[in-house]
């Protein structure tokens, strides 16, 4: 019977000791298990965030193409017409002379007028006639040309500027021979423009231009040289 007891006593000594190994071994195992089951987690981050890290340097960026705006329709382009008026009046051009200006010239810038009482009627214009109209009983081309150049003065202004040209004046002389409606159709300058007028609408009568026998009105073009000398 004492030895039983014995047995018995050893083992309930050894109780405790045998409760430490096997909580020393449990302990063991679970952190066994716990270790195994970290690490593999921990390579599949790793691998994870390699794989992210590739996925991202091999990444394509693809740059979106704005549409191109289409082409406007070009519009048609309209064609300049021009209407081209045949000028018959012939310009003589020889009708030159040369003058000198002097320092005491007078003006007299009056023009013709006629009668205020005179009914005023359109007249048509002729370039050509049958019987053209004469100056002083002569070809105007010369006789006119020479009125003009004892008629003619240099303005002052335009010498002493050193202003010279020619002007192209145009009238007509009417149906009762005297000259009307001058105008400048070239232009040097405004001092050599009025002169030009002046002395052509301070022309005396002149034998009018008959058409078919009638006295009508004639377009007349000329020339006037200013040369200084």
């Amino acid at each position: 019977m004492e030895s039983k007891k014995s047995n018995n006593a050893d083992l309930e000594n050894k109780k405790g000791l045998f409760l430490q190994v096997g909580l020393i071994v449990t302990l063991s195992v679970i952190l066994i298990g716990f270790e195994w089951t970290q690490a593999p987690s921990k390579l599949d981050e790793t691998e994870m965030v390699r794989a992210i890290q590739f996925e991202d340097e091999m990444m394509q960026i693809t740059r979106r193409e704005e549409p191109k705006p289409e082409p406007k329709p070009e519009q048609p382009k309209v064609a300049e017409v021009l209407d081209i008026v045949e000028d018959d009046v012939e310009i003589d051009e020889d009708f030159d002379f040369d003058m000198e200006a002097t320092m005491d010239t007078k003006y007299d810038f009056t023009s013709v007028i006629g009668d205020d009482d005179e009914e005023i009627e359109e007249e048509e214009v002729f370039y050509i006639v049958e019987d053209m109209p004469t100056f002083n009983g002569g070809d105007p081309a010369t006789e006119f040309r020479k009125y003009i150049a004892q008629n003619l003065r240099y303005p002052e202004i335009a010498a002493e500027n050193g202003i010279s040209g020619r002007v192209i004046v145009q009238f007509a002389v009417n149906r009762t021979g005297q000259v009307v409606d001058a105008v400048v159709v070239r232009s040097v300058d405004p001092a050599l423009d009025k002169e030009a007028i002046r002395v052509v609408m301070a022309s005396p009568k002149w034998e009018p231009g008959k058409q078919r026998g009638k006295p009508v009105k004639v377009l007349f073009t000329f020339p006037i040289n200013f040369v200084l000398q």
